[in-house]
């Protein structure tokens, strides 16, 4: 009888994953569907792989802050009057990221930071700031996707979001044929273009079904915390502080594979085999929903899904990078060749140690968002930068012709790094104070 219910734990379990699987499976896709269109271009697709690559990156400081939004409403929101706090903590939020990114988009700072710190050139740095000033309006669409994706994914009806991100992808794909059609077209800006179209689509059928869910909360919860803007923003600030290390990775990591001795090959190699290895491991990013979802009701349960689930992407990084086989898909089915191609591969047998670190690194993170104790990624964050940057920067310096191995290295020691501080510090928890312990064993005696 206890085995029966636990398999219907477990199918619950499975219906709620798999459509957040599927979703973020496409979303990286996405991402995959872009590298490849910029891989098409006419002349020297790695400078227009880079310049994408590095706009991104900035790009990617701010939006990391949107996405937040998604667990803070699964976290928090059970009635409208949380629900209109976080939308007034969002407004704030966007007016905030919007005045950095235009800031950067539009004053000399851009040409400063792409000059100075990243170290590129004049024609390269053009590229970049022309493909960043479209990129920071995917901003706003994104803060909004992730707010009604809360409500979704708390409510259970996760399935729109695998809705959502197969419109998105449909309208991705169409503008990415366009392009491939076109090649002397292809630069930066069609990447951010692409990308851009689809966050619209997302958001649109993201609000559209969330908004009458919303509809539905009560005025005050009667099952958890009601919370004002204040509430909201202390759940929120620990954790917007740990994904300020998280997203300072990327652009680290770019900044100093600047400093190989082939720039543009290490640069565009990284980003391909990441991209690829985000594919591969898009499932396990929604770990900890069920961690937050599932855990108080079958802890055990929890354990064994997450075991199984989190074996799935190193098998396929393995698959890819050392087999035939990924050489295959990344000519065939990615569009690389040559050096680029030679690069890529060798990055992708890197990776295979983040894929395998990292469902276990987001499992980590929704037990603390369970218990509430998001100041604790701020630590575990920290040490990832801090290892990351090191192993960069020994790599530049001891081997710098490794080209894109030397950011999959850094970035896989510094995700070890990380589920490290996490696991101790969770132990930790676990152990009975001092005190406790001092009072039992005076009650046992």
């Amino acid at each position: 009888m206890v085995e029966q219910n636990q398999s219907v734990r477990l199918s619950g379990m499975l219906l709620f994953f798999l459509p957040l699987g599927f979703s973020a499976l496409l979303i990286s896709l996405s991402h995959v569907i872009i590298n490849s269109t910029l891989a098409h271009a006419a002349t020297r697709p790695e400078l227009v792989i880079t310049g994408y690559a590095m706009a991104f990156s900035i790009f990617g400081l701010t939006e990391e802050a949107a996405v937040l939004m998604r667990q803070t409403c699964t976290a928090l929101v059970r009635d409208r009057r949380t629900f209109r706090a976080l939308l007034l903590l969002a407004f704030f939020l966007i007016t905030f990221i919007l005045l950095i990114s235009f800031t950067v988009a539009y004053t000399p700072v851009g040409a400063y930071l792409f000059s100075y710190v990243f170290g590129v050139d004049v024609e390269l740095q053009k590229d970049i700031l022309s493909t960043y000033r479209i990129l920071l309006f995917v901003t706003i669409f994104s803060v909004i996707r992730c707010i009604y994706q809360g409500i979704l994914i708390s409510h259970m009806r996760t399935k729109w979001l695998t809705i959502a991100m197969v419109v998105r992808l449909s309208v991705m794909y169409g503008l990415s044929l366009l392009y491939i059609h076109n090649p002397q077209a292809i630069d930066g800006r069609s990447g951010a273009f692409i990308f851009l179209a689809g966050m619209m689509i997302e958001a649109a059928v993201s609000y559209g079904e969330g908004r009458l869910l919303v509809k539905k909360l009560p005025l005050h919860s009667t099952e958890g915390e009601s919370r004002d803007l204040r509430g909201v923003f202390t759940f929120y600030r620990p954790m917007l502080i740990s994904v300020f290390f998280a997203v300072s990775v990327t652009p680290a990591i770019n900044v100093l594979l600047g400093q190989t001795s082939n720039m543009e090959l290490a640069v565009a190699s990284y980003s391909l085999a990441f991209s690829i290895t985000w594919l591969a491991i898009s499932f396990q990013t929604y770990m900890h929903q069920i961690v937050l979802n599932f855990f108080n009701k079958s802890s055990r349960l929890v354990y064994r899904f997450c075991l199984i689930v989190g074996l799935i992407p190193v098998c396929a990084l393995i698959l890819l990078g050392f087999t035939p086989a990924g050489q295959w898909a990344l000519q065939n089915l990615v569009g690389v060749n040559g050096e680029l191609l030679d690069a890529t591969h060798e990055a992708l047998r890197i990776f295979a140690l983040f894929a395998l670190v990292f469902p276990w690194v987001d499992f980590c993170n929704g037990i603390v968002l369970l218990r509430g104790q998001t100041s604790i990624m701020v630590w575990s964050q920290g040490s990832n930068i801090t290892i990351t940057v090191i192993v960069l920067l020994l790599g530049v310096w001891l081997t710098p012709g490794w080209n894109g191995v030397i950011g999959a290295l850094a970035q896989s020691a510094g995700i070890l790094a990380e589920l490290s501080v996490l696991v101790a510090w969770l132990s930790r928890l676990r152990q009975p104070t001092p005190l406790y312990s001092s009072a039992a064993a005076k009650e046992i005696s």
